[in-house]
This record gives structure tokens, C-alpha cells and sequence, in this order.
């Protein structure tokens, strides 16, 4: 076998990986989409379709761990295919677990009932554009290899807080008004809580986008 042979062959390797995690990262936008969108609109009938989408989620990050084991024991790879091998790992673990908050909050919605005050459900929708605007950058960083956008992410995970803080207290005052609220307002704080935390595997996905473009982690 070809010296150049062997090079395009690993070069092969390296491109289905990156072809895997955008998909990945594809279907995991299009699950935090579906999942408000039923949250929002109490759609109980989307639940199902939205767990069977994760599944196809958690089937990517095997495929994924396996890509880049062959890859670790095959080619010993150093420098920037180390850190590129390094980083898809940790970016598929970050894009499995937003699909299973994403997945739990869908779950949410079921012991809903289908009136839920509007101010309520807007700011989970505020909250819920921003975690989806997030991601989609994210994606687009590891796309395009992009430092700039990478850090915009970062930056903006504070607004991402600010934003679940307000929800949160809008789901307290709704308890507040009637105890029998107090089922459905747990409820909605395990949204506002799993949105937030979604934003912070964003904010993380980016940090290795930075490592992978630059060999360092971003400062604080």
C-alpha cells in the first residue's frame, strides 16, 4: 500500500468523523426544536417521535466513540489530528446530553395541563429561542472552524442564565398563586433548569471548538 494511499485513507477517516458530529450536531438542533415546540404548544401526541429522535442521537455518539477509537489505535495520531480526535469526543458527549434534557423536558409536558398561562410559556420561549440560536452558532463554528464565533457562544452563555433565572421566578409566582400549581410549577422548573444546563454543554462545545483551533482552552 501507497505512502499516499495510507494519507488519503486516514484524510477519509478524518472526514467522515467531522461529517458525523455536524450530523450529529443537525439532529440534536433539529430535537431542542421539537421538544420546545411541543413544550410550548403542551403537544403531548410529539412526546413519542421526540424520544425515538434521541435514540437516533445516542446511536450517532456510538458510532462516533467507534470512529474515533479506530482512529486512535490505527493512526497514533499528534498534533492537530490528536486534538481533533480529542475534541469530537468531547463535543458528542456534550451533543448526546443536550438530546437526553431536551428528551426530558419534552416528558415535562405530559402531566401539563393544556392552559397554562401564556406569560409563563413565553418565557420559556425566550429562553428556549436562545438555547436553539446558541447551539445553531456552535454548530456553525464547528463547520466553518471558526475562533470568533466559538467565543460569541461562550459570551453569551450569561444571557442564557439571566433569561432561565426569569423563567424560573415566573414558575415560583405561579406556584405561588395556588398550591394545587405545585406539581405543575416542579414541573416547569425541571425545564427551565434542563434549558440552562443544555446552554452550559453549548458553552462547553465551543470551549473544545477554541482547543481544537487553537490548542488551548479559551481564557476565563
Amino acid at each position: 500500500m501507497s505512502e499516499e494511499h495510507i494519507v488519503k485513507s486516514y484524510d477519509e477517516e478524518l472526514q467522515i468523523l467531522n461529517n458525523s458530529i455536524v450530523q450529529m450536531g443537525s439532529l440534536t438542533e433539529s430535537l431542542l426544536i421539537d421538544s420546545m415546540d411541543a413544550i410550548i404548544k403542551v403537544d403531548k401526541e410529539a412526546v413519542s417521535k421526540i424520544v425515538k429522535k434521541d435514540e437516533e442521537i445516542n446511536k450517532f455518539r456510538s458510532s462516533i466513540d467507534q470512529q474515533i477509537m479506530t482512529i486512535l489505535v490505527k493512526r497514533s495520531p499528534v498534533a492537530i489530528d490528536l486534538r481533533y480526535a480529542i475534541s469530537a469526543l468531547k463535543i458528542s458527549q456534550d451533543l448526546e446530553r443536550i438530546g437526553d434534557l431536551a428528551k426530558g423536558n419534552a416528558k415535562k409536558i405530559l402531566p401539563l395541563p393544556d392552559d397554562l398561562p401564556p406569560e409563563i410559556l413565553n418565557g420559556m420561549r425566550r429562553l428556549g429561542e436562545v438555547v436553539q440560536k446558541q447551539l445553531k452558532k456552535s454548530l456553525d463554528s464547528f463547520i466553518e472552524k471558526s475562533v470568533s464565533k466559538s467565543l460569541e457562544v461562550i459570551k453569551n452563555d450569561g444571557q442564557v442564565n439571566d433569561l432561565a433565572t426569569v423563567s424560573i421566578k415566573e414558575a415560583l409566582v405561579f406556584l405561588s398563586k395556588d398550591k394545587k400549581n405545585l406539581d405543575f410549577a416542579t414541573n416547569l422548573l425541571f425545564v427551565n433548569k434542563n434549558l440552562e444546563r443544555a446552554g452550559d454543554h453549548i458553552s462547553r462545545i465551543c470551549q473544545n471548538i477554541y482547543y481544537l483551533i487553537e490548542g488551548d482552552y479559551p481564557k476565563k
